[in-house]
């Protein structure tokens, strides 16, 4: 009866999944269209969130949304205190990574552990091989912003996505490049929905510092071991974070009935 309850409110909660992903990819075709007509260049700062909502008309909350996905997906850099601004370097976003969350929107969530456990553990142990000091400076770098995001779940997911992004730059293949742009587009468009319910993200940002202490060591194998162990303890995570949304949806469903 349970799983029945859970496909039932799935079923219920498509049409809003669908409006979000809409309302992201808006804010996504927006910047994209202000960054190709050089009204925005590398290094430039984005107009405040008030201006871009009233100018899109949507609410700030989607804003945030749309850009937390740029943001993960290299386009965008907020500093604290300083505004949202266009990152330095060639830009993550093109016609590919526009179109997936179409794309696998019908993929289920343990395909997509799986296709991520076969790929991203060779990814980790050919990185371990290949990464630069620049490769390993960054993954540092996210990793401590991991730390930092402990008690904000949506930032934390930015800098997690961005951090799986690095290690396939680092494994200098861009083949594998692009089929991990599918991978963690579609992972936090996912994730953005029911990372608020995770139970302990310390545990995580310690798995990726394992990972990232086996490529700064150059140790192919145990980067390898460290990827699986990260990815098998993450699936029973967001299971657990999608049962926990899953109830949250029921009981709204229940209190506005009653």
């Amino acid at each position: 009866m349970k799983k029945e309850a859970h496909k039932d409110i799935r079923e219920k909660n498509q049409p809003s999944a669908a409006h979000h992903s809409q309302l992201t990819m808006q804010v996504v075709d927006h910047v994209r269209a202000l960054i190709a007509s050089g009204e925005v260049k590398s290094g430039d700062r984005l107009p405040p969130e008030r201006e871009l909502a009233r100018k899109l008309q949507i609410s700030r909350s989607s804003l945030r949304s749309g850009i937390g996905f740029l943001s993960a997906m290299g386009v965008l850099k907020s500093r604290h205190g300083a505004g949202t601004f266009v990152s330095s370097g060639p830009p993550a976003l093109d016609s590919n990574s526009l179109s997936v969350l179409g794309i696998l929107h019908g993929f289920l969530p343990w395909q997509m552990f799986e296709a991520r456990l076969v790929l991203e553990s060779s990814i980790a142990a050919i990185a371990a091989e290949r990464a630069t000091d620049e490769h390993i400076a960054e993954l540092a770098e996210e990793v401590a912003e991991m730390y930092a995001a402990l008690e904000d779940p949506q930032e934390y997911l930015i800098h997690d996505v961005r951090f799986h992004r690095t290690i396939a730059r680092a494994a200098g293949n861009p083949i594998l490049g692009a089929l991990m742009e599918t991978i963690t587009a579609n992972l936090y468009e996912n994730r953005s929905r029911t990372v608020t319910n995770a139970q302990d993200l310390k545990e995580s940002a310690e798995m990726h510092r394992e990972i990232y202490r086996a490529i700064r060591s150059h140790n192919p194998t145990q980067a390898r071991h460290a990827m699986e162990k990260h990815l098998n303890l993450a699936r029973i995570a967001q299971d657990a974070e999608t049962d926990a949304a899953h109830a949250a949806a029921e009981a709204e469903a229940k209190a506005s009935a009653s």
